[in-house]
């Protein structure tokens, strides 16, 4: 007997990374940079999640 799976979960945990303490010239240009990373994949994920969406609605 097959079983069908009705709910999914995704859970994320996203932590920022640290520069290190001898860098503080860069730290403003690797902020910027580890945002515009966050921001991706934050991007990224939704796609992956509307995408699981629209499959679901197909069916």
């Amino acid at each position: 007997m097959p079983i069908e799976i009705r709910e999914l979960i995704i859970k994320a945990t996203l932590e920022e990374a640290q520069p290190p303490p001898d860098s503080a010239a860069s730290g403003s240009a690797a902020a910027a940079t580890n945002g515009a990373n966050t921001e991706s994949l934050v991007n990224l994920v939704v796609e992956k999640v509307m995408e699981i969406l629209r499959e679901k609605q197909e069916r």
